[in-house]
């Protein structure tokens, strides 16, 4: 299984969003307030929230479409 994390922010609603997608798949994610732990921005520098790190890699910043999603938390 991929693993997953969320870069959110305090009350970010498109986290949200990200994080229903992933309960919906049955994926298992950490979640990683970037404003508590602000030495993540240096690995994975984004300006908006939410990132989603697959596997190490930022695969995504902001709402990605749900069947891209599982593409690349599937490998594809």
């Amino acid at each position: 299984m991929a693993a997953v994390q969320v870069l959110t922010t305090p009350s970010c609603t498109s986290c949200a969003v990200v994080e229903r997608m992933l309960d919906r798949m049955g994926v298992k994610y950490e979640l990683i307030d970037v404003t508590e732990h602000p030495e993540i921005l240096q690995k994975y520098p984004i300006m908006s929230a939410p990132g989603v790190v697959i596997n190490g890699i930022l695969e995504f910043v902001g709402v990605p479409r749900e069947k891209d999603l599982a593409s690349k938390i599937k490998g594809g």
